[in-house]
């Protein structure tokens, strides 16, 4: 159990928990004083809205939560940022919030990213909720927790190795089989782009590659961008763009937090997990402009700019992936920077050719609060990145439409799989919102498990 969470049977005090629309009823059968400490300290009841309500010697006594309707986990998430330390639970006779709201919201707003300096405040807890959904609330929780630190920790202490260590401490956790191929031997292994763009780092690069569930069961790949560090390799970025390149492996965190969720809830699936780990490094070893890559699917690829570095780690573990022909194979990765200048750092903009994937995608984010955007995959942009000496370029030639050549280049080497899908990510917050403090951040990580429970049943 989470630390912001309290076992039944300890002594707490109680949150009343309002539907908005039921205020004025509750608010006149209240008591007098607490009726007249709302009504003069002007308390506005709109979804969200906390008031501490004091006893008679005037202690913070209870507190009052209003829920939106329809209820959502933020109200949860603003009721944990405004109650005072100590612990607490909630009296919602009307279920005006849900448990499993309740649980997430809370648990996302008190995340702490607290391995450098302690968090001295003290904090309140909830005594856990029961009810439908709470257990996979905490398991999604506990999830972005996880992906949170990891695009958190700077790559001083998360490079291709100690990422490849949590994905094996996670395998361990689920009895799942993990193998990571190192350095050169990614050559041997016929993963010539990972060890292109990881080679010129001190850290060796490596593919990891997880596997758990069923034999029999239908095949779900995740691949999720982990590059622990981008410079731009000899395209080297300004300075001032590697401020954040410690979160260029958000794609892994994600996934690795994805197939967590899915191990934990033993959803009816055989996983894959594929995580390309590499640190884009300046050295005398660096992969070049105008270098001419030979890719695991045989494709040639010539390197336009190095800072285009994620879609060819990609590339390579998608081109495995395809391999097999899993029935649905998702990759994640922070990719453009003009997927942010499209949609903003709030949008994860989603790339596939079904329509119908694209739906589920878009409505499980609606229900799960965490909305996507649909780009296009517009084949004629694909001429901009023709090469005059290889199959193909791996940048535009264009600055137009940034966000859709990275996509089409991804595309290229999704040969035989039917359903597949792209997320180009931002994997941190950049401002602080109810139960989304500013940092990393595990995007579109419950919009995604809706799909797979979706697709393939839910837990056994």
């Amino acid at each position: 159990m989470l630390p912001c969470f309290a076992p039944a049977g300890t002594a707490a005090r109680p949150v009343t928990v309002v539907a908005a629309s039921a205020y004025g009823t509750w608010l006149e059968s209240t008591d007098p004083r607490t009726r007249a400490w709302l009504e003069e300290s002007g308390f506005k009841a709109k979804g969200g809205a906390v008031a501490l309500l004091p006893d008679e010697h005037g202690k913070v006594a209870r507190a009052l939560l209003v829920a939106s309707e329809p209820a959502e986990p933020w109200d949860a998430a603003a009721l944990q940022a405004a109650l005072p330390a100590g612990v607490w639970a909630l009296a919602d006779g009307a279920n005006a919030l849900p448990p499993h709201h309740a649980v997430l919201g809370w648990a996302l707003a008190a995340y702490r990213f607290t391995r450098y300096r302690a968090d001295e405040n003290a904090r309140p807890q909830l005594i856990l909720p029961t009810g439908a959904g709470v257990e996979r609330a905490m398991v999604l929780a506990e999830a972005t927790w996880q992906a949170r630190d990891l695009v958190n920790t700077p790559a001083s202490d998360l490079g291709p190795a100690e990422l490849a260590a949590a994905v094996e401490a996670v395998a361990h956790r689920h009895d799942a089989a993990c193998k990571v191929i190192v350095g050169d031997a990614l050559l041997d292994a016929n993963y010539p782009a990972i060890h292109a763009v990881g080679r010129a780092s001190a850290r060796p690069p490596r593919l990891i590659d997880l596997t758990w569930g069923d034999p029999t069961a239908p095949k779900l790949t995740l691949v999720g961008k982990g590059v622990c560090f981008d410079t731009g390799g000899l395209d080297i970025k300004p300075s001032s763009n590697m401020l954040l390149m410690k979160k260029d492996m958000g794609g892994a965190a994600l996934m690795l937090a994805l197939a967590q969720c899915v191990m934990a809830l033993e959803l009816r699936v055989r996983l894959r997990l594929l995580i390309p780990a590499v640190e884009n490094s300046v050295g005398g070893a660096a992969f070049r402009p105008g270098d001419v890559i030979t890719m695991r699917s045989g494709t040639t690829v010539e390197i336009t700019n190095t800072d285009a570095e994620g879609r060819l780690i990609l590339a390579d573990a998608i081109a495995e992936a395809d391999g097999e022909e899993p029935s649905l194979l998702l990759d994640a990765a922070t990719l453009t920077g003009a997927a942010r200048v499209a949609v903003g750092p709030e949008l994860p903009a989603l790339f596939t050719p079904d329509d119908a994937l694209a739906e589920a995608i878009l409505r499980q984010g609606e229900a799960a609060f965490e909305p996507l955007w649909r780009l296009p995959l517009h084949a004629p942009y694909l001429t901009y990145l023709k090469s005059q000496v290889a199959d193909i370029a791996n940048a535009s030639s264009k600055t137009f439409a940034g966000a859709v050549t990275a996509a089409l280049f991804l595309k290229e080497f999704v040969k035989r799989t039917k359903l597949w899908a792209h997320l180009d990510i931002f994997a941190w917050n950049d401002d602080s919102r109810p139960g989304r403090p500013r940092g990393g951040e595990a995007t579109a990580l419950r919009a995604l498990l809706g799909l797979v429970e979706e697709r393939f049943g839910r837990p056994r």
